[in-house]
């Protein structure tokens, strides 16, 4: 730099303002002293910058995977939030960092926040983790998580109506006739236990008794919502619909009533929830609870600059709604 502002005929605080576009360096002045570092092959050191500035002008987004260490960041809702969230981060100039944490190990966020990466942390996903989130967050301020609000929590969540979405996608069944309703999904997680009680609640103002036949464990892979279902058909437990708690996993049971020779939705009615961009595109096209991707992300971001400038900010809770298409 000292070298540019030699050959320019300015002082170094005047290189470093042009190179950075400040306003307060005329507009002649800044285009020559950039002329100048480009000829010159210079380049502005980002990471003695950063140091100078304290920040990493860098957001991580961490997908912690305590519940289910082998399912892939290219899993397609993983893909979809994680998209727009790198179009919200990146409109404001910072870099993303992607962390995927298989097997997280105790005090894991911790180490992360104190290994300075980033300036801000974006959970996708409480998994099994809850404890963990909580710890860092009481001691970190620009932490915000995708996930569902539960009780006691320390940190900002923004989530979808995981209840209330899933006693309307039930509703819907049931008022396309169906009783006997299958609920798939891997409950062990916060935002699908949930989707459970919304799927119970449903059938207990309809007068129905819960079958736990009928409750299903499935991951969020296709293939074990596709033997989940091929199971109860082997065992011959009579069901008309299908209330999976993701796409993926709604895809995984039509392809299983398929193979088995089930005709959706004359004989078996499927909803799913999510409403990726999949769902369009499947055959039959997926009945689905839309959760609003695009506004859940710009929603994270926006509390998390927040919170980079120290500010408290509420965990939200977002609307959803039913998507009707054919498999209902």
């Amino acid at each position: 730099m000292t070298d540019i502002a030699r050959l320019a005929g300015v002082s170094t605080s005047t290189v470093s303002r042009a190179l950075a576009e400040s306003p307060l360096i005329p507009a002649t002045t800044r285009r020559q002293i950039q002329q100048i570092a480009i000829d010159h092959g210079y380049v502005i050191d980002q990471r003695g910058q950063r140091l100078r500035s304290n920040r990493t002008r860098t957001i991580c987004v961490a997908i912690p995977l305590g519940h289910e260490a082998d399912q892939l960041i290219s899993d397609p809702f993983f893909l979809q939030l994680f998209g727009h969230l790198a179009d919200e981060i990146s409109a404001r100039h910072y870099d993303v960092l992607l962390s995927r944490i298989p097997s997280p190990a105790p005090g894991w966020l911790v180490r992360h926040v104190q290994s300075q990466k980033a300036d801000g942390y974006i959970i996708v996903g409480q998994s099994n983790q809850h404890e963990e989130i909580n710890a860092a967050a009481r001691a970190f301020l620009p932490l915000v998580v995708w996930g569902a609000h539960l009780p006691e929590q320390a940190y900002c969540s923004v989530g979808s109506d995981n209840v209330g979405g899933a006693r309307a996608a039930v509703d819907a069944l049931l008022q396309a006739g169906r009783r006997r309703i299958v609920f798939l999904g891997a409950t062990a997680l916060p935002e699908i236990q949930m989707r459970l009680r919304g799927y119970m609640n449903a059938l207990e103002r309809a007068g129905i008794p819960v079958d736990e036949d009928l409750i299903q464990p499935a991951h969020f892979t296709g293939d074990t919502a596709l033997a989940a279902v091929q199971g109860l058909i082997a065992r011959g437990i009579a069901f008309d619909a299908v209330f999976a708690a993701s796409d993926v996993i709604a895809l995984g049971a039509l392809r299983a009533l398929q193979t088995s020779g089930v005709q959706v939705p004359t004989d078996v009615s499927v909803i799913g929830f999510d409403d990726l961009d999949l769902a369009e595109h499947s055959h039959p096209r997926l009945t689905t609870v839309r959760q609003d991707l695009k506004h859940g992300a710009a929603a994270l971001v926006e509390f998390l600059f927040r919170r980079l400038e120290g500010e408290e900010t509420p965990s939200a809770t977002l609307p959803v709604r039913i998507v009707r298409r054919d498999s209902l």
